[in-house]
């Protein structure tokens, strides 16, 4: 048989795959079970690169594998085709954004056809035909009908570089997840979608999806279920403020009140101030700043008093200033936040910076445990005390702290009768430094609980802690419990205090409170009127019921969809002479976009606004006065449907007729990209349970399995871009080596089911093309015999069915990597060759089937050869059989007091007596052992052998 000529080979098994429709799936088979498995589809940039490859051609494997397990598989390609990227490339080579795009679908199916994949082609669509986006736009219009696509007037994101607004999901870290340009707001009327109607069934409906954990944490994430109360404060402008806010237990810590500089009534407010023209400036610049600046937690933050407006405290009647921030944005809660510093860093910052009250309301509540030897004792006496500790500093700045025979501590000690917390922190300091002169300091976290053992009392006492910080004046000393040998004192630098003490020492938690004062922790409610000693759960609920409601809000926005470019499905809305919008009727559908008087120079401005056709097939067609809409959607909503459409995809008259969705939803597997995570995934889940409710699909979710695949890295570890010259060219690959090399070599370069980063390597490329060669030699002998031993022959047969069930098991979990490992390592041994002739057919017809989906060309190649006259892609996946999984050796470990000290191989039914025997006449252990009284030996029948000897 000739060598292994990948170019003739693959070119002639795609070929008469198409002529014999292999890959074309029927919507039932009898007697099989259909299987919908799926990958993103492509946007088609004009090129595929390495990424396409590994996107395309390794789920492929899985797909295969599963149809020769007797499934009907369905395996479907499209094209995402609206889109940004092709009205850009069109302006800059002044072409049509259509022209652009078909050509790319041209060129880049053919290279798609190079892969070899099992796509069904006559399920193709492509969001950019009318006879697709027609639907898209029918399903709009329902989602209209029933108050889910709405529009309104309010703050966006907006990018400059792409002069189009962009929904919260597309800024990444404040800029536009397309061209990385800084995202500003603009105040623009748009039209959403109302996903946040659906955030409770999206968080709820992820319980029961069998996804990998990290993909539905994001998701929960990222809607950002908050259980909390609001509260309303009264101004005294007459106005009222609604704040939310999860910790309802620090209300009676709140300072001041803080609004957004967006917020509505900042503009109601403007006229009753008495620093108008201040506030209007710094409206300003807040507005000019990006989201990610104005929440940074390390930069220094700003705002402005309203001046002569104060807010009444809810529960205390209180009142305290208003202030307009950057820190507080409009669209997180009701864009007004109660401002809580001595619990909140944020608040802490900004009153630190403003001289602005702090007032403790939440204690830290600690309990010594583990094991501590200050841990609170069960039978004994509890005992409440009020104490006092003291981080006490020199002139150097050192503090002051006391070595004891029990453990290290700062100042502290008891309040005697009617003493002041001042006067038992002076009286500790001097009795237990003799120190006398010093400037004492309250902490603004004034309580510390603390339950625990105290050796001095012999009981468990519950301290209330009032923490102070004090300077020595001087050094004027009187004799104290520092003269005793008991009682030792050192001063330490400030940064070493925390190291000194115990980290199990409530003294190193409170050591940390003096130096930084807030305590963002739940724990015991004080200052709180008639709430105090209550912990901080039953305080939220309490507090929230007495002066508040109970609320549950989401960080979950509407999806904002309008977008200010032409290459787009057209929003089916036009407006009547009063300027009110209503939906296209479905006779007019698709609502085509216009094509030969269009502007694309982006203006920010919608290009559709410039075409005279729009305007006068809306005037001929509703009459005069009427205006069509001028936004195009976001691609994403046609992307939110397009597995329905593969399901159904000529139908006329439905986007997807109800019993086609039966035959294939849910999609059971679907592999795509960790970027789509809280965009793509997200609105597809919101867009199914949306049709679902309106009675237009069958279930709730679309996706058993959802899997996010790795990123493939250039040659140098590095993220692969033009820029950097290190962008690999797949084609270049599939010419040297062959598509299949290229797929196997993709699948084996690590776990597919992860989300990891894999740089591209040459070496590994040329590895896998010398296993298959290594494979087309064994099947090009003609006579590949060999002469084995019986037991030689007797393990290649439990090899043989091992590998079977190991390739099977990793390939159903996408772990393409191992399976192909064993396969190579089986190959390896000789494991293809076998004394007997029949037992070596089944063994290479069997081994041909097992690589088949990871090298579908070459594997129909020997298949042929072998004599076959249907396709290897047709075959029954092969069944290992479980009696012949256990080979006649087994591998004992051998231990000495539990310490593994060698190995020994025996046959398998060898008694137990018997290989104890071998165990201790085994190389290395005998003399271990020798001399030695063994007390005991351990044996655990075909896995260890163990000694138990005296030291």
């Amino acid at each position: 048989m000739e060598g292994y000529n990948h170019k003739d080979i693959e070119k002639k098994w795609q070929d008469k795959w198409e002529a014999d429709s292999l890959y074309n799936t029927p919507d039932k088979v009898d007697g099989k079970e259909n299987f919908y498995t799926l990958v993103e589809f492509p946007y088609p940039s004009g090129n595929l690169h390495v990424g396409h490859w590994y996107a395309f051609a390794v789920p492929d494997i899985f797909a295969r594998f599963k149809r020769m397990q007797g499934f009907n598989v369905m395996y479907p390609i499209g094209f995402d085709s609206f889109g940004l990227p092709a009205e850009n490339a069109a302006i800059k080579r002044g072409l049509d954004p259509k022209e652009w795009t078909y050509s790319n679908i041209d060129y880049m199916s053919g290279q798609l056809r190079s892969m070899g994949n099992m796509f069904d082609w006559r399920r193709k669509v492509v969001t950019s035909d009318p006879e697709y986006y027609k639907w898209t736009q029918w399903l709009f219009i329902e989602l209209f009908k029933k108050g889910l696509a709405y529009k309104k007037k309010g703050l966006v994101n907006w990018c400059p570089s792409c002069q189009t607004v962009l929904a919260n999901e597309q800024v990444i870290d404040g800029a536009c997840e397309r061209c990385g340009t800084e995202v500003t707001k603009k105040d623009l009327e748009q039209w959403y979608f109302k996903i946040t109607e659906y955030a409770e069934k999206l968080l709820s409906g992820l319980d029961d999806l069998k996804w990998p954990e990290p993909i539905k944490e994001s998701q929960r994430n990222w809607i950002g279920k908050s259980e909390g109360a609001e509260f309303t404060f009264n101004l005294t402008s007459g106005n009222d403020v609604t704040v939310f806010t999860t910790r309802a237990d620090t209300l009676f810590g709140v300072t001041y009140v803080v609004l957004a500089p967006e917020h509505p009534l900042v503009g109601d407010l403007l006229s009753k101030v008495e620093n108008k023209n201040e506030i209007e400036t710094y409206i300003k610049q807040a507005q000019a700043k990006t989201e990610i600046e104005r929440t940074d937690a390390k930069r220094e933050k700003t705002g402005v008093e309203l001046k002569g407006i104060k807010a009444k405290h809810p529960a205390t009647g209180e009142e305290v200033s208003v202030w307009v921030a950057d820190y507080v944005l409009a669209q997180y809660g009701t864009g007004a936040v109660m401002a809580v510093p001595a619990h909140d860093e944020r608040d802490f910052a900004f009153a630190q910076k403003y001289n602005l009250p702090v007032k403790h309301v939440v204690a830290v509540n600690y309990s010594y445990a583990g094991e501590s030897k200050f841990q609170a004792r069960e039978g004994i006496e509890t005992i409440e005390r009020r104490t006092v500790t003291v981080a006490l500093e020199n002139s150097k700045g050192e503090i002051l702290v006391i070595f004891e025979p029990e453990t290290i501590t700062l100042i502290g000690g008891g309040i005697d009768g009617e003493e002041t917390p001042e006067q038992a922190a002076r009286r500790e300091i001097k009795e237990e430094t003799g120190y006398v002169n010093v400037e004492l300091s309250p902490v603004l976290i004034d309580n510390f609980f603390a339950l625990g053992y105290r050796y001095t009392k012999q009981k468990n006492v519950r301290s209330n802690d009032y923490l102070f910080t004090a300077k020595l004046i001087d050094e004027t000393k009187v004799e104290s419990e520092a003269d005793t040998d008991r009682h030792n004192i050192k001063w330490v630098s400030k940064n070493e205090v925390v190291h000194t003490i115990p980290d199990f020492h409530h003294h190193n938690h409170i050591w940390r409170l003096t130096q930084h004062p807030v305590f963002t922790d739940e724990g015991m409610i004080v200052n709180s009127n008639n709430f105090n000693g209550l912990n901080s759960e039953k305080a939220k609920e309490k507090i929230a019921e007495k002066y508040g409601a109970k609320k549950t809000t989401y960080k979950l926005r509407d999806w904002l969809l309008s977008r200010q470019r032409y290459w787009g499905c057209p929003i089916p809305v036009v407006y009547d002479p009063e300027g009110q919008p209503q939906p296209v009727p479905e006779e007019h559908l698709p609502w085509l976009l216009p094509t030969d008087d269009i502007d694309l120079t982006p203006k920010g401005t919608s290009p559709l606004g410039s075409s005279k056709e729009l305007l006068e097939r809306t005037e001929k067609i509703f009459g005069k006065g009427w205006k069509p809409e001028v936004d195009t959607m976001d691609t994403f909503v046609d992307s939110s449907w397009y597995f329905l459409r593969y399901t159904d995809p000529h139908n006329e008259k439905k986007f997807s007729g109800k019993d086609m969705q039966k035959n294939w939803m849910p999609v059971k597997r679907y592999s795509g990209g960790a970027e789509h995570t809280t965009m793509h995934l997200l609105y597809s889940r919101f867009f199914h349970k949306a049709l679902f409710d309106l009675g237009l699909t069958n279930q709730e979710e679309p996706f058993e399995m959802r899997m996010n695949r790795g990123l493939i890295l250039g040659p140098d570890g590095q993220k692969m871009s033009k820029s950097k010259g290190n962008v690999i060219d797949p084609g270049e690959h599939v010419e040297r080596v062959g598509s299949d090399t290229v797929k196997m070599y993709l699948a084996f370069i690590g776990p597919y089911n992860e989300v990891g980063q894999y740089p591209w390597d040459l070496g590994g490329i040329a590895g896998v093309r010398r296993f298959l060669e290594k494979v087309w030699s064994f099947y090009s002998r003609e006579d590949g015999l060999m002469q084995v031993s019986p037991s030689v022959e007797k393990n290649q047969e439990t090899k043989f069915h091992q590998m079977i069930k190991s390739v099977t098991e990793d390939i159903e979990k996408y772990k393409f990597n191992t399976a192909i490992a064993i396969m190579m390592k089986f190959v390896g041994t000789n494991g293809l060759l076998r004394e007997d002739k029949e037992k070596q057919k089944e063994v290479r017809e069997t081994f041909l089937k097992l690589l088949a989906p990871l090298a579908p060309h070459m594997t129909e190649e020997l298949w042929e050869k072998m004599g076959h006259t249907t396709s290897i892609h047709l075959e029954i996946w092969p069944n290992y059989e479980v009696e012949k999984l256990l080979g006649d050796e087994v591998t004992y470990a051998i231990q000495i007091n539990g310490k593994l000290r060698g190995e020994l191989r025996v046959v398998r039914d060898t008694e137990g007596q018997e290989v104890v025997q071998k165990a201790q006449s085994t190389q290395g252990i005998k003399e271990r052992i020798e001399g030695k009284k063994i007390l005991k030996t351990v044996f655990v029948k075909e896995r260890l052998v163990n000694f138990v000897i005296e030291i």
